[in-house]
């Protein structure tokens, strides 16, 4: 399994952005399909991005779509999340993920293989 390291979260106020990165260390990153998932105190961790090993694929939460965008640099064994019009329910401790193979079947923490230590989000009102 791959070795994740997250940056980029902080501060931002409502209708800012931000932009996360996902650094990973191993020779097998462009075969494995690459997400983010958040955490919010009190929440259970919820599914919020995922692409395909290729970079082909991606697929979005509903709460999130049109407004985040999932990238990857298999050349830099990066991750990215950019983050655009973030309002105060986006603020939660937010993990990079990873699991060899498709894109697809990516509904619970459970299936993910690795995980990076979190990156705080905040947006204030």
């Amino acid at each position: 399994q791959v070795q994740l390291v997250e940056s980029g979260g902080g501060l931002v106020q409502a209708g800012g952005s931000l932009r996360l990165s996902c650094a990973a260390s191993g020779r097998t990153f462009s075969m494995y399909a690459m997400g983010w998932f958040r955490q919010a105190p009190g929440k259970e961790r919820e599914f919020v991005a995922v692409i395909s090993p290729s970079g082909g694929t991606t697929s979005y939460a509903n709460s999130v779509k049109g407004r985040f965008t999932i990238s990857r640099d298999n050349a830099k064994n990066t991750v990215f999340l950019q983050m655009n019009s973030l309002n105060a329910e986006d603020t939660a401790i937010y993990y990079c993920a990873g699991r060899p193979g498709p894109s697809t079947g990516w509904n619970r923490p459970t299936d993910v293989a690795s995980w990076g230590q979190g990156t705080q989000v905040t947006v204030s009102s």
